[in-house]
């Protein structure tokens, strides 16, 4: 093409530039830049116009002579490449015909136009594909690629009805980007599934995110129901309250709340609504804030349904249709099962709702992923790795999770979002560990000897069954023993003995947790157990064996003659029916020896109380030299409330600022003189920036210092306080993170955040240890804020359970504060979701996406590696044969494209492969953080790519890397063709037949090695 002259086009321009599929061959050598800018060089010295009409014939014209077809100029029509019809082609003989055409060409130039059309979009796709594309260029075109058959759904303006003026009321003024792009996403779900669940990490403003929902739907005369536990009822119905702390109030929600146990009265009053006349089935949408306590789906009591079934059946199935909105940070805890229940709220418990989405069975598709699950648990520890647990779980799975929920953690936020908007959140100090005695004068056993006693307690009076004479035993069976769901989904039957047993255990635990938290709990406790085991004592003595006694098999529950001659409450034994003797030795044996633990935990009083020193001075530590200038407040947990109340007690006194107790409805206390004790006052007094405290009531005095149960360890927003203070260790590290969370939070004025945890003094191990010796064997019994118990059988998975996890997960936060997310060694749900993605696409402006879909194939951009890109290629190809289709799932969400993450070696060689097509949603998050990449850098990368390329002429390095590329994919069919016969989905085809002609390049990113 050198010293082309002139260019006569036709009227249109409909080919395509970069060839058709028998150029792919030519295009995989990834030299399309290199040839675009030769060819903008030679177009640049010619002269081009356009025809007046679309010749019918191509003409190429010389001195030497003219060639003239009715093909195209394209590698096909040239017969360079096969094409799929006959073409006609004429050489000129002699001066005479060449004249001849020479005449045509000029009468033809003479009357085209040098301004049309065609000479414009011509110049502008060899500029084009010529260009230094940015890694933004590179992530947009992924996007259009990956999400086309979607961008109609991904559009904002099409989700979001605008006419509503959604966008101009005061909760979506208040929220971030993020936040909105959450929404649009949940409205855009909730109206094509009918249900989503929000599942973004603590402290990224949830509750704010369900508000701006209930406000769409509102907009458009929706009635709306919050189903939120009782203790954050009122984090939900200040909203709808004219109250000058409802900063909210111009929007005039007017939502109805009811608490979770709502779900099981028949009758009185929730607040200001009567539940003996509440029309269940006609709310249009349903919030279900902390979803996860319906994670399981547990069997109704008699004739009662429970609340999972109440909810589903009388709300979400009968009258209106209903959508349903869930809020959880975790909406799976121990087992990928508690998904499923969780769903059947959007789904109406059909299993096949889905199916049209490519999720042919919703409780199938949860079921292999956990097969999948409990295989990679018994891998060894150094496969175990979340990367191959996301191979692993399968792509249905993951397409569940992308079109039913919302997930985005702190890390994801920061990465993706930037901090510019949102502030960043606090840095995180190292926790402080104090390990503490229990008395100072140190006369108090030591706790392996306390733990001993407990051991050796035989807890009789809580295990009434165990005496039941063998004679007797068949009909105490038939009355109390339970039909239950086993954990494989089959019934099996729960022994009550066995439960009694369970309890027992649980028992112990609780003694032990209690002498943890503190003495003064401890003390209380076992005063109460002695005076059920000396009640229990004085009622076998004074039994009458003279009285004829009733058989149990005649005996009502509400029968009086229980009262007289039987014991217990939910279980009654008659104590004819008891091996009394035996029962009694017990009861003596316990009798003294809690007789023994009373007497020595009431000699450590407050002066004498260890730990209870070790946390005045904490607090004064505090006063005296704040983390943050001029920042005092502390918020102390503890798990149980006489601990709490006890710690108010012996402090308050000699406190010099404001302090307040929280431990649940009508028991909160505070010293602030002007306050009562309500909990949203108390909160909105001890963190007025967090919760928005009106300027009318700036002047009230604040309090620094909150001693709390678990009451408020979830939903509540207090980062004014920079310290949380761990008074006792929880059972469940990620109770710890949640408190915590209170105050490691978007918003914070707070430079540091501190975390102080108190701890037995004991190394971690023997701590633990006494936890495993004094459970036992016990049956584990989850009760849920459902109300029901389930039984859960011990089984891989269910990592909470595990000791040994919690000891792991427990000595980490010894040293540093994890998120929420973290604390799994699994896969966050973040990983699963591409949501976000979409909407970056959907905010393209019309003109953009037009531009989109002229991009030539093939657009690529370097970035220089670093932490996030190691040296290599990220490849985004789609399977353009059916040979290739094979070698993608048949489920995968973004069938039929793959992304790939090639690295290379020291050398610039071709070599592992980072990250593999099983992961897309990772790839996708890097290419959107290299879209972030700054100018100058890109400048920079450029130049250095084309050094080493000559301006991309020279790609052996980068085709090699796409050979490999495309290897890792079909090797990776060839891998789950095989595991697919462990599933029951039948046996997925391998892709090892497909080559490198059989994948095009959509884009793909340059990450150049260290100079």
């Amino acid at each position: 093409m050198k010293g082309l002259g002139r260019v006569l086009l036709g009227a249109t321009a409909e080919e395509m530039f970069a060839g058709d599929d028998a150029d792919r061959f030519r295009r995989n050598r990834l030299r399309g830049r290199a040839l675009s800018t030769a060819l903008a060089q030679v177009i640049a010295a010619a002269d081009i116009r356009q025809t007046r009409l679309p010749p019918s014939q191509s003409v190429l014209l010389s001195p030497r002579g003219a060639v003239i077809g009715n093909c195209g100029l394209t590698t096909g029509g040239l017969g360079i490449a096969p094409q799929s019809r006959l073409g006609f082609v004429q050489q000129t003989e002699n001066d005479a015909e060449l004249a001849m055409v020479g005449q045509w060409f000029e009468t033809e130039w003479n009357a085209a136009d040098a301004n049309g059309p065609a000479v414009s979009a011509l110049t502008e796709a060899v500029s084009a594909a010529a260009a230094d594309h940015a890694p933004a260029a590179v992530y947009t075109q992924a996007l259009h690629q990956l999400f086309a058959e979607m961008e109609a759904g991904t559009d904002e303006s099409r989700i979001v009805d605008s006419a509503t003026g959604i966008r101009e009321t005061q909760v979506w003024s208040k929220l971030y980007r993020f936040q909105k792009d959450g929404v649009i996403g949940a409205i855009d779900k909730l109206q094509r599934f009918g249900g989503c669940i929000i599942a973004d990490s603590v402290g990224l403003g949830k509750t704010f995110e369900a508000l701006a929902v209930i406000k769409y739907f509102e907009l458009r005369n929706a009635r709306v129901l919050v189903l939120a536990p009782k203790r954050l009822r009122e984090n939900w119905t200040l909203w709808t309250r004219n109250d000058v702390r409802n900063m909210l109030a111009a929007d005039r929600f007017a939502f109805d709340v009811l608490n979770h146990t709502d779900l099981s009265r028949e009758g009185g009053q929730s607040g200001d609504i009567d539940l003996g006349h509440i029309n269940w089935a006609n709310y249009d949408l349903v919030v279900i804030d902390e979803s996860h306590n319906f994670r399981n789906r547990p069997a109704g009591k008699g004739e009662r349904e429970s609340r999972y079934d109440k909810l589903l059946n009388a709300v979400v199935k009968a009258g209106v249709k209903t959508r349903v909105l869930m809020l959880s940070a975790t909406p799976v805890n121990n087992r990928l099962n508690d998904l499923k229940n969780q769903i059947a709220f959007a789904t109406e418990g059909h299993d096949q709702a889905l199916a049209g989405h490519g999720i042919a069975s919703i409780a199938g598709t949860i079921r292999i992923a956990q097969g999948q699950f409990n295989r990679w648990q018994q891998l060894p520890e150094g496969s175990r790795t979340p990367a191959k647990l996301l191979e692993m779980l399968g792509f249905d799975y993951f397409r569940l999770l992308d079109l039913l929920t919302i997930a985005r953690s702190r890390k994801h936020i920061e990465r993706y979002y930037g901090t510019a908007e949102t502030g960043t959140f606090p840095e995180k100090l190292a926790p402080a560990n104090i390990k503490s005695d229990v008395d100072l004068t140190g006369t108090f056993p030591p706790i392996v000897e306390v733990n001993n006693e407990i051991r050796r307690l035989k807890l009789a009076a809580f295990a009434p069954l165990r005496y039941v004479l063998d004679d007797r035993r068949a009909a105490y069976e038939r009355r109390y023993n339970q039909d239950v769901a086993g954990a494989g989904g089959g019934a099996s039957v729960f022994r009550q003995l066995d439960r009694e047993e369970s309890l027992i255990a649980l028992l112990r635990v609780n003694l032990l947790k209690r002498m943890e938290s503190s003495v003064h709990a401890f003390a209380l406790t076992i005063g109460r157990q002695l005076e059920a085991v000396e009640t229990l004592i004085a009622r076998i003595d004074a039994h009458d064996d003279s009285v004829a006694a009733p058989m149990i098999d005649d005996v009502d529950d509400d029968d009086p003659a229980f009262d007289q001659l039987g014991v217990g409450r939910s279980v009654r034994v008659l104590l004819s029916d008891a091996d009394r003797v035996r029962w009694r030795q017990d009861l003596a044996e316990d009798r003294d020896r809690l007789a023994r633990l009373h007497m020595q935990a009431q000699s450590v009083t407050p002066e004498r109380d260890a730990k209870l020193a070790d946390l005045k001075k904490l607090i004064a530590d505090k006063l005296a030299d704040p983390f943050n200038p001029g920042n005092v407040k502390l918020l102390v947990f503890t798990a149980f409330a006489e601990t709490a109340a006890y710690l108010y007690d012996a402090i308050r006194e000699h406190y010099p600022h404001r302090m307040a107790l929280v431990t649940g409805s009508g028991r909160n206390r505070t010293t602030h003189p002007k306050l009562t004790a309500d909990l949203s006052s108390i909160l909105t007094a001890f963190a007025p920036g967090a919760r928005s405290r009106p300027e009318s009531l700036a002047g009230e005095e604040e309090i620094d210092l909150i001693i709390a149960t678990d009451c408020i360890s979830e939903g509540q927003n207090l980062q004014d306080c920079d310290c949380v203070v761990n008074y006792d260790i929880h059972w469940n590290p990620v109770r710890i993170v949640q408190r915590f969370g209170r105050v490691d939070r978007l918003g914070s004025p707070n430079a540091v955040i501190r975390l102080v945890n108190f701890w037995p003094n004991m190394d971690l191990d023997s701590y633990i240890g006494l936890e495993r010796s004094v459970s036992g064997k016990m049956m584990l019994l989850d009760v849920s804020a459902t109300g029901e118990e389930n039984l859960i059988e011990a089984q891989a998975g269910n990592q909470m359970n595990d000791l040994e996890y919690r000891r792991q997960q427990l000595e980490t936060l010894q040293s540093r504060v994890v998120d929420l997310e973290d604390l799994s060694s699994g896969v966050s749900i973040t990983d699963l979701t591409l949501n976000d993605l979409r909407l970056d696409l959907g905010r393209l402006s019309p003109d953009e996406r037009a531009a989109l879909g002229r991009q030539l194939i093939g657009t690529y951009s370097p970035i220089f590696a670093s932490d996030d890109f190691p040296p290599g290629a990220l490849f985004v190809l789609r399977a353009a044969t059916p040979a290739a289709e094979r070698s993608i799932a048949k489920g995968d969400p973004l069938f039929p494209q793959a992304l790939i993450y090639v690295g290379m070696d020291a050398n610039g060689e071709e070599g592992r492969i980072i990250l593999p097509h099983s992961q897309p949603k990772r790839m996708l998050d890097l290419l959107r953080l290299a879209a972030a990449t700054s100018a100058d850098r890109q400048a920079e990368a450029w130049a250095r790519f084309d050094a080493e390329t000559r301006g991309g002429d020279a790609m052996e390095t980068w085709q090699a890397l796409l050979a490999t590329a495309i290897r890792g994919v079909t090797g990776k069919a060839e891998e789950r063709a095989v595991e697919s016969l462990f599933t029951t989905g039948g046996i997925e085809g391998s892709g090892g037949e497909s080559g490198l002609d059989d994948w095009e390049v959509v884009c793909w990113l340059a990450i150049l090695p260290p100079a």
